[in-house]
């Protein structure tokens, strides 16, 4: 689930507590715990609503100035059900201080030097971490798109496994592309 910018800084100041989704079946559950730029934010309770019971205070706890901005934020050709989903800002996401270590112990670089290796082994496209990570350190804040015309991986499988590099704390997601983080920056030094 995205959010655009402002309204991850509404949702970390407390001013925003809701979201609005349209969608063919439901994506989320209570209690979900979502990854996102400014940390992590719990689901507290999803409910199918119609368009006509979104009320003005609700808007303004979504971070909508009117219903025609919030109806134009689904996407266009989106079809299905409304859900109002109440959220809150939970945590600093463990990935943000993990990705900036940069002084890691011999045991601590062996064992993310393990982790790649296993991602290697039990990938059915075969090593591909290396590869990966050399690419965008080469090309930063290259598209998930141009990374996969280069390296010739396809670009949702690609998408998938650099996320298992993020949740390692090796790369830096944006809106678009990518970017190692200072502690993939050590890493693809020793590889």
């Amino acid at each position: 689930m995205l959010f655009k910018k402002e309204h991850l800084e509404g949702i970390k100041k407390g001013t925003i507590h809701l979201a609005f989704r349209k969608w063919e079946k439901l994506r989320i559950r209570k209690g979900t715990i979502l990854k996102t730029a400014i940390g992590l934010v719990k689901v507290l309770d999803i409910t199918k609503v119609e368009e006509s019971s979104i009320s003005n205070e609700d808007l303004k706890n979504s971070g909508f100035q009117s219903r025609l901005e919030l109806l134009n934020s689904f996407y266009k050709n989106a079809k299905g059900d409304i859900y109002k989903i109440n959220i809150i800002y939970h945590t600093i996401d463990p990935r943000i201080k993990l990705r900036e270590q940069t002084e890691l112990t011999e045991q601590e670089t062996s064992e993310i030097l393990s982790r790649l290796k296993r991602l290697d082994k039990f990938s059915r496209q075969g090593k591909w971490t290396k590869q990966i990570l050399f690419t965008i350190r080469d090309n930063p804040n290259f598209h998930a798109q141009g990374i996969s015309d280069i390296t010739g991986f396809e670009k949702e499988w690609l998408k998938r496994n650099i996320r298992k590099l993020k949740d390692m704390g090796l790369t830096i997601s944006h809106m678009v592309g990518y970017e190692l983080s200072p502690l993939g920056s050590v890493i693809v030094d020793r590889l």
